[in-house]
């Protein structure tokens, strides 16, 4: 009787396999059974549903098949298909109790979709009489579920009506509650949502009133408008003075205690500052600008004191007071305009009558008379006097009437007598006109040079006729030198030519004689 064949176990599932084979380290190999196994004619055909068996080494699976593990190629008793459970046993044999099939493990169920914990840290930011705007920070714990925004609900307060302000979810921690009724009480909370549903609510610990914050105005003068501010004119003014209240304050200007000149001076004001601009400054809008800001009883002003200067007069009068060896002391008066501000110095300067020339002796002198010392014996010096202010020197100066003569001690200069020199003399030709031969078409210059006083005038002629404004002819006569060029002589150019000069004590005369010859006309051009 043939042995009985050894039982075949099912294989595991495709799936936990892959599992067992990535997580498990590779298993040794399993032990050939003892028993023989049964011949493989006697093996009946794997009934439907059930695996074919396990392949021989070294040949592919059947089709429907399912692939043992790689790492459990060496043990025979898990290769094997677990189809063999199902098979007929052979003739006399008794059949083998089929493998208990494990239990399927349940499909592991998704995580639970949980709310976000409550929005931290709410509070009002900022408010006025329509709308309240309030800030928060986002919840502590989100979860995997995330966060997909906020609900911001308000109530009146005394009652429970509590209602959502914003139709699509915030996402931003900030809003604005607008449209509110001036002096209502509202009780505000805010919601935070995500697929798990709404997170406990974060709510004021106090209603809100819907007002505006009253702040007392105050008027934030710059620094550098704390003292006088000076312009010159024609600058251009334009002064920013900040401020701060609530709610917007009023503000108001004034000129020395009265209203502005609007045609001068512009004003604009916004919910932060104000701006004085005037476009070209003048010498009248000098004076004490106040600005005042105003919110219901509370009201705060500042000063501001703006200069327009330009540059100086001269000084009123400048005089000689004393004149002695080689020194002269003047005196002077203080200019009528000082340009509105105040006269920084002075600048004195001499000059030799000779020579007219001013230099200056004195700079940024602030007395209003100085002694002028290391003058010149024999020379006579007048003086001038320019004011001095922060915008530059006046532009012009005063002159003093007297002049300072410095004259020489024990020696009385007597200077020589002489004859002045009588240069005038009759027009005289320093240098003679030369006669001259030309060819037909090419033209040619006289020249002659002469000399007199008073200066002599310069005649042209040809054969004694007065050549006068002829066209053909170009006469120049400069510093003596007289010249007449003849263009483009013809064949009845040729003659006398004479050039006359004269003038109040004579006239003189030079003349020469001009041939023009015919041009050499080669032989073989004559035929």
């Amino acid at each position: 009787m043939p042995a009985k064949p050894a039982p075949i176990k099912k294989a595991a599932k495709k799936e936990p396999a892959k599992k067992e084979e990535e997580n498990a380290p590779e298993p040794a190999p399993a032990p050939e059974p003892a028993a023989e196994p049964a011949p493989a004619e006697e093996a009946p055909a794997p009934a439907e549903g059930e695996a074919a068996p396990a392949p021989a080494e070294g040949e592919a699976p059947a089709e429907g098949e399912a692939a043992a593990p790689a790492e459990a190629a060496a043990a025979p008793a898990l290769e094997e298909a677990p189809a063999a459970d199902a098979q007929a046993p052979a003739d006399g044999e008794a059949a083998a109790a089929p493998a208990p099939e494990p239990e399927p493990k349940p499909p592991t169920p998704p995580p639970p979709k949980v709310p976000t914990s409550a929005p931290v840290e709410l509070f009002v930011e900022d408010k006025n009489d329509t709308s309240v705007s309030i800030i928060w920070s986002q919840p502590e714990n989100i979860g995997d579920t995330g966060l997909d925004g906020y609900v911001i609900e308000i109530c009146k307060d005394g009652t429970d009506d509590w209602k959502a302000v914003n139709e699509e979810l915030q996402k931003a921690c900030r809003y604005v509650i607008k449209n509110q009724t001036t002096g209502d009480r509202l009780k505000i909370r805010v919601v935070a949502v995500n697929e798990g549903g709404r997170s406990p609510p974060v709510a004021l610990a106090e209603p809100v009133v819907v007002k505006e914050v009253a702040d007392r105005p105050k008027v934030r003068l710059p620094r550098f408008l704390r003292q006088r501010y000076v312009a010159r004119v024609g600058e251009k003014i334009n002064l920013t003075i900040p401020f701060t209240g609530k709610p917007k304050p009023v503000v108001s200007w004034t000129k020395n205690g009265g209203p502005l000149d609007t045609k001068r001076v512009n004003i604009r004001s916004t919910e932060r500052d104000s701006i004085l601009f005037i476009r070209a400054a003048e010498r009248d809008d000098s004076g004490v600008y106040e600005m005042s800001v105003k919110v219901e009883d509370f009201e705060d002003k500042a000063p501001l004191i703006l200069q327009i200067v330009e540059l100086p007069g001269p000084p009123a009068s400048v005089k000689i007071v004393d004149t002695w060896g080689f020194n002269v002391a003047l005196e002077w008066t203080a200019p009528k305009d000082n340009g509105n501000t105040e006269i920084t110095g002075y600048t004195v300067q001499k000059a030799d009558k000779k020579t007219g020339d001013w230099f200056t002796v004195l700079e940024h002198y602030h007395r209003l008379n100085a002694t002028i010392s290391d003058l010149i014996m024999g020379n006579t010096y007048k003086f001038r006097v320019f004011s001095e202010n922060k915008c530059g020197i006046s532009e012009s100066a005063t002159v003093a009437k007297e002049e300072a003569k410095i004259l020489k001690t024990g020696i009385e200069y007597k200077p020589p007598e002489y004859k002045e020199h009588d240069f005038a003399e009759p027009p005289k030709f320093t240098t003679a006109l030369n006669d001259r031969s030309t060819t037909v078409g090419y033209s040619t210059k006289l020249l002659c040079s002469v000399r007199g006083f008073p200066k002599p005038k310069i005649e042209w002629m040809k054969n004694q006729m007065i050549i006068g404004d002829d066209p053909k002819f170009r006469q120049i006569c400069v510093q003596g030198i007289c010249s007449l060029e003849i263009r483009k002589p013809g064949n009845f150019d040729g003659g006398v030519y004479s050039c006359r000069a004269k003038n109040d004590l004579g006239e003189t005369v030079v003349s020469c004689k001009l041939e023009i010859k015919q041009p050499v006309i080669p032989e073989g051009d004559k035929k």
